[in-house]
Formats: C-alpha cells, sequence, structure tokens
C-alpha cells in the first residue's frame, strides 16, 4: 500500500511540475483545447511532459505530433494576432519560440519534416524570463498563401547538468491575404538546435544574461 501511494505520489508531481500548450486564439475567440492544437500521444498523466532527445522528430510537434489525428485547421489572414495558451503558467526558466513550416499540401497531412522559419523569440529581460500562461503574436504579412504547421516551443533551463526540456505544441493554421517572401533563415528540426549552442547548455543560475542567445535560427522578419 505505501509503494503504491508512493508511486501516485510520484506520478501527481511529475505532471504538476510540467506544462502543455493546449489553446489557440485567433480572430479574439479563444477555442477549445486541441480543436486546433495537435495533441500528443502521451498517456494522460504524461499529457504535459517534455520532449529532452534532440534527435527525435517529437521536437517538431511533440509526442505523435507528425500526425492531424483529427486537430482542425483555422483560416487566419497575414498579419492577424494569435495567441497560445497553457494549462498551468510556464514556471521553469528559459526562453519561448514560435516558428512556422508551410504544408507542400493539406497540413492536415503534413508531418513537419520541411523546412522551419522562426517568427519570434521571448528571450531574458535581465535575469527575468518570460513565464506566462499565454502568448501573443502574429502572422508575418508577408509570407505566401498556404497551409502552415505553426509551433511554439518553451525551453526549459532550470536544471543544469540534465537535458533541457522542450515544452512543444503545434496549431494548424490556413493563411490567407499573404505576400510573397521567401522566409530565412531556416532549419529542420530535429537539427536546429545542437547540444554545444550556448543557449543550449547554458547555467541561468550563473551570471548575467545579458547577451543570452535564443537556440535556432535567427528570427524572420518581413
Amino acid at each position: 500500500m505505501k509503494s503504491l501511494l508512493a508511486l501516485t505520489t510520484l506520478l501527481a508531481t511529475t505532471t504538476q511540475a510540467h506544462y502543455i500548450f493546449q489553446q489557440f486564439t485567433s480572430g479574439g475567440a479563444k477555442h477549445p483545447a486541441w480543436k486546433y492544437v495537435r495533441k500528443n500521444s502521451n498517456p494522460a498523466w504524461l499529457q504535459n511532459g517534455p520532449v529532452t532527445d534532440l534527435s527525435s522528430t517529437d521536437l517538431r510537434c511533440n509526442v505523435g505530433g507528425q500526425v492531424s489525428n483529427g486537430t482542425e485547421t483555422v483560416a487566419m489572414k497575414a498579419g492577424d494576432e494569435f495567441t497560445f495558451t497553457l494549462d498551468t503558467a510556464v514556471y521553469h526558466a528559459g526562453p519561448v519560440s514560435l516558428y512556422m513550416s508551410k504544408a507542400p499540401g493539406a497540413v492536415k497531412d503534413y508531418d513537419g519534416s520541411g523546412q522551419w522559419f522562426k517568427i519570434y523569440d521571448w528571450g531574458p529581460s535581465g535575469n527575468s524570463w518570460p513565464m506566462r500562461i499565454s502568448y501573443t503574436s502574429n502572422i508575418p504579412r508577408c509570407i505566401p498563401d498556404g497551409e502552415y504547421l505553426l509551433r511554439i516551443q518553451q525551453l526549459g533551463l532550470h536544471n543544469p547538468g540534465a537535458p533541457p526540456q522542450f515544452y512543444i505544441s503545434c496549431a494548424q493554421v490556413k493563411v490567407t491575404n499573404g505576400g510573397n517572401a521567401n522566409p530565412s533563415p531556416t532549419a529542420l528540426i530535429p537539427g536546429a538546435f545542437k547540444s554545444t549552442d550556448p543557449g543550449y547548455n547554458v547555467n541561468i543560475y550563473s551570471g548575467s544574461m545579458a547577451n543570452y542567445q535564443v537556440p535556432g535560427p535567427a528570427v524572420f522578419k518581413c
């Protein structure tokens, strides 16, 4: 009985120590959880668990996120505002980034194996990190029309010496009224993040974060 109680407590503690981006807001409407965000295939008790393997395709859209699995695609205009909301506020210090990858056809059939470009970073302000329950940005006005995976990533750097934790989700969006830009630089995922990246292996408790570099390619700007 004691061992069962200990296991139950451990699982509860593990779950509470994590978080997941599960809701998407567009057009001023906050949509139901997982309506436009791909739901990972982890068991319920690990639904909000991180990815830590830099060589895994799970880095794209989380575990099992290479398939749509019934996720709907939301229509948006280039320049529109959107928000990702978590089940609970981020409380592991680290940066947050937004990426996009254009599907060759319908995004519901896209596994994210193509090129990704970064559209925004939230890094540290001084030694304070952007630990929130929601993150808001805009679809770049100049990107071509089409269907995209819109990926949000929070990198937990709270445990120096252990692999940093990637908290990831992807929304499916159809962009209209766009431009003709060719976003760059781009990177493949996995491949965009390396264990030698200064922003990946940094000890956030040692010294100033004033010169911190968020891992991944530079942010694309129209």
